[in-house]
């Protein structure tokens, strides 16, 4: 099922992983879909600022892979419908130490920075991520960014 992009060329398993993830909305694209199931158009609005082209094909690359499953409804008009793999599911949850990580250090920069975090940015200074992001985020839910992680 895995499609090796670059047979024979990894240095390492960091290496490895970073095949599969690489990409500016990959991560995101996987977010999106840990909570549950959703349609090409739902997985646009959930990664805001995402085109058409580009979603497309980092899904097919994700379905290539293993880890995004893609299901073809045989109905009029067609529906399809993406969702993660047990191979994604399990990536996710390699990936969640690393976002614990990006929170902590945004949160510490911004208090090193400014002595503090403007009330309006939406920190929770618990977690260091603004309101609305969590494991029961929903993919028709625009995503919040980390406070200094923009999308550009």
């Amino acid at each position: 099922m895995r499609i090796v992009r670059r047979p024979g060329a990894f240095v390492c398993g960091i290496d490895a992983a970073m095949d599969v993830i690489g990409g500016k909305w990959k991560v995101l694209i996987l977010w999106a879909l840990n909570e549950r199931t959703c349609r090409f158009g739902e997985l646009r609005r959930a990664v805001t600022g995402v085109t058409e082209k580009v979603l497309s094909s980092h899904l097919k690359e994700l379905e290539d892979d293993g880890i995004v499953h893609r299901e073809v409804y045989a109905e009029v008009p067609p529906r399809v419908e993406y969702s993660l793999t047990p191979l994604g599911l399990s990536l996710n949850a390699a990936l969640e130490p690393l976002g614990l990580w990006g929170r902590e250090h945004i949160y510490r920069g911004a208090e090193e920075a400014g002595g503090g975090v403007d009330a309006g940015v939406g920190i929770d200074p618990g977690s260091g991520i603004r309101a609305g992001v969590g494991a029961g985020a929903d993919c028709e839910a625009e995503p919040q960014v980390v406070a200094g992680l923009g999308r550009g």
